[in-house]
């Protein structure tokens, strides 16, 4: 028997993309798309590099690698911090960041 035939009471291995995973890569491209308008179109880049950034926290393994190596502890609910950091982005690009007006400067300039 070859290592590609499969014995039909083996299970598939996760392969690394489960909903959470693809959740929060939907969400990261929306905050960097979200940080990406701020930046260009609208009269302040410093508040997109901020969301830029803050949207790295959705593609990183941030939690298993990025802080387990540096300090030596993991953050234990990951997830309520991921949500947390979405729900100010959301809040702060459509109520401070005026996010809609910078999208129609952005669809005008094209």
């Amino acid at each position: 028997m070859t290592t590609e035939e499969k014995l039909p009471h083996e299970t598939a291995a996760n392969d690394g993309f489960t909903a959470p995973t693809i959740i929060s890569w939907t969400f990261g491209l929306l905050f960097f798309t979200i940080g990406i308008v701020n930046c260009f179109w609208g009269n302040d880049p410093g508040f997109g590099i901020f969301i830029v950034l803050l949207s790295l926290l959705y593609f990183l393994p941030v939690n298993d690698d990025i802080v387990r190596k540096m300090t030596g502890f993991t953050i234990p609910k990951m997830w309520l911090v991921k949500t947390l950091v979405g729900l100010f982005i959301i809040w702060a690009a459509t109520g401070v960041g005026e996010l809609f007006d910078k999208v129609e400067l952005m669809t005008n300039s094209f």
